[in-house]
C-alpha cells in the first residue's frame, strides 16, 4: 500500500487564472506554483503535450516546488500518435520536416528527427527526475490507436525511450477495454510493469473507456475527465466543464482506496479543467479520502502557513 496523491491537470489554465481561485496578490509563475503546492501534493503538466519543454523551465519548477511535491507530465503529441503542429517542433528541426505541412503524424517524420524529439523531451524533464519530484509521463493515446501488435510495440518503444522516467498509459480506443480484450490489455501492461490509467469519463461514445479500476504496476493512476454532454465538441471548456457532485465523488473514494492497496503510489488527477472546477473537486475528494479508514492520502507538502510566511517575507 502506498500514498494517494490528489491534484489537478495544470495550475496555469487560463480559465483557472480568471476564476479567482488564486488570491489577487498571487500573480507570478513562482507564486502560483508555491500557492498551488500549498494545497495539493501533485500536478499534471499539460503544456508538455503541445510543445517540448525546456530544461530551464523544468529546473525552475523543481526549485520552486517544495520537497515532497510531484509532477506528472503529458507526453508530447507527436509521441502519442496525435497530429502535431510544425510550429511545435524546435526551430532547428523544422528544416527536415515535409514542405508545406501544417500538422504531422509520427509516421510522416524522419526517424532521425523523431529520435531527436524523444531525446529532447526526456532530457528536458530530467531536472524534475533528478530532484526527486517526478512521477510519470502520461501517454494518452488517440481514438485511432486500437489494440494490436503494432500498437503494443509502440507502447514498449515509449517505455524504452523514456527510461529512466516511468510512463503510464491511457486509452481512447474502446477495443483495449472491451470485455473480450480487457484481461489481455491488463496482462500486457502488467508483464512490462506499465501503469494503466483508470478513467472517469462520459460513456456512450466511440472513444469511451469504461471506469475499470486496476493496478498493473507499482504506480496506479486515476484521471477524472468529467461527464459533460458536450464531450464530442471542439470547445475544450465545454468538453471538460463538468463539476462533479459530492455523491459522484463519494462513489469513487472507496474504489481509489482499494486501488491504493495494490500499488506503491496512486495518483489521482482532476482533468475537468474549467475555471476552478478541478481544484474544488480535488479538495472535496481529498476530504472524502481522509474520512476512510486505512486510506493513506497524502497532505500537501507545504502548509498554508508556510506559504503565507514565505509570501509575506
Amino acid at each position: 500500500m502506498g500514498d494517494v496523491l490528489v491534484g489537478t491537470a495544470s495550475w496555469t489554465d487560463e480559465s483557472l487564472l480568471e476564476s479567482g481561485w488564486y488570491p489577487p496578490d498571487v500573480r507570478t509563475p513562482a507564486q502560483r506554483l508555491r500557492y498551488y503546492a500549498s494545497r495539493f501534493p501533485l500536478v499534471e503538466v499539460d503544456s508538455t503535450y503541445y510543445a517540448l519543454p525546456t530544461q530551464r523551465t523544468t529546473r525552475l519548477w523543481a526549485q520552486r516546488a517544495p520537497e515532497g511535491f510531484t509532477f506528472d507530465a503529458k507526453a508530447f503529441s507527436l509521441l502519442t500518435c496525435h497530429p502535431t503542429r510544425v510550429t511545435a517542433f524546435p526551430k532547428d528541426l523544422r528544416g527536415a520536416l515535409p514542405l508545406d505541412a501544417k500538422n504531422l503524424y509520427i509516421r510522416d517524420v524522419e526517424t532521425a528527427v523523431v529520435e531527436q524529439v524523444w531525446e529532447r523531451f526526456v532530457t528536458a524533464l530530467a531536472p524534475l527526475w533528478e530532484a526527486g519530484k517526478f512521477g510519470a509521463v502520461l501517454f494518452q493515446f488517440p481514438r485511432w490507436f486500437p489494440i494490436g501488435k503494432r500498437n503494443k510495440e509502440h507502447i514498449l518503444e515509449c517505455k524504452r525511450h523514456c527510461e529512466p522516467l516511468p510512463i503510464a498509459v491511457e486509452f481512447r480506443n474502446r477495443t483495449w477495454m472491451t470485455e473480450e480484450n480487457r484481461e489481455e490489455t491488463l496482462d500486457f501492461l502488467r508483464s512490462y510493469a506499465i501503469p494503466y490509467v483508470c478513467v472517469d469519463m462520459p460513456q456512450g461514445h466511440a472513444c469511451s473507456i469504461p471506469p475499470v479500476v486496476a493496478a498493473t504496476a507499482d504506480l496506479a493512476e486515476v484521471r477524472f475527465h468529467g461527464r459533460s454532454d458536450a464531450w464530442t465538441g471542439h470547445d475544450k471548456y465545454e468538453r471538460f466543464g463538468y463539476l462533479y457532485s459530492p455523491r459522484e465523488l463519494k462513489e469513487w473514494a472507496p474504489r481509489i482506496c482499494e486501488l491504493a492497496q495494490q500499488a506503491s503510489s496512486t495518483h489521482v488527477i482532476m482533468k475537468n479543467a474549467y475555471r476552478d472546477y478541478a481544484p474544488r473537486n480535488a479538495r472535496q475528494l481529498y476530504d472524502l479520502l481522509t474520512t476512510l479508514p486505512d486510506c493513506p492520502v497524502r497532505s500537501p507538502p507545504a502548509s498554508d502557513r508556510a506559504y503565507q510566511t514565505d509570501h509575506e517575507g
